[in-house]
């Protein structure tokens, strides 16, 4: 009899490899490929840039992390659309802000923009979020009123959708948004 405090092995790995493939692309790859195309005339001059860039991604990497972790053990799933979660998750980052994934990984790459004085990463990091508002708004949303209905909506009722905001009393909630 498998244990329901543990996440599945399937939950596990996907995320392995899910991690590895999207946001290792898009938080890695893509950020370090544009700033070996910024020309040296187009970068930031001094340090206050990279000091910023490395200050930022210090603070959005163990958030991103978190929300990972979140997915596996509470929710029993990946942050892969294909294999989704199988339980609403509210805890940890998520009882701050409803998406922290997408607000880690674009804040991981607004500070490589700032660390490599990169002006392209920048506005990369500006198409991302638009991208990930979109997707959120046109898919994500939709998909979990419809898996997780009331309780879906009371969450968001309490959690602000992009902007972080302490849990109302540490009872899991953010701020009501009315």
């Amino acid at each position: 009899m498998a244990d329901a405090s543990r996440p599945p092995l399937r939950a596990v790995l996907g995320t392995l490899v899910f991690v590895a493939l999207v946001p290792g692309t898009v938080v890695g790859l893509v950020p370090w490929w544009l700033a070996r195309a910024t020309p040296p005339a187009e970068r930031f001059a001094g340090w206050a840039a990279p000091a910023a860039g490395v200050l930022l991604i210090a603070a959005a990497l163990p958030l991103f992390l978190a929300f990972v972790a979140r997915f596996v053990w509470e929710g029993h799933g990946t942050p892969a659309p294909i294999a989704p979660t199988e339980r609403l998750v509210v805890g940890g980052p998520f009882r701050w802000v409803r998406n922290p994934g997408y607000v880690a990984v674009v804040a991981l790459v607004v500070g490589q923009g700032l660390l490599y004085g990169s002006p392209r990463v920048l506005v990369y990091a500006a198409c991302l979020w638009l991208a990930f508002h979109l997707f959120v708004l046109l898919y994500e949303e939709p998909t979990l009123r419809r898996t997780y209905g009331v309780e879906y909506d009371d969450y968001c009722r309490r959690v602000s959708r992009w902007v972080p905001h302490r849990p109302a009393g540490g009872s899991g909630g953010g701020v009501p948004l009315g």
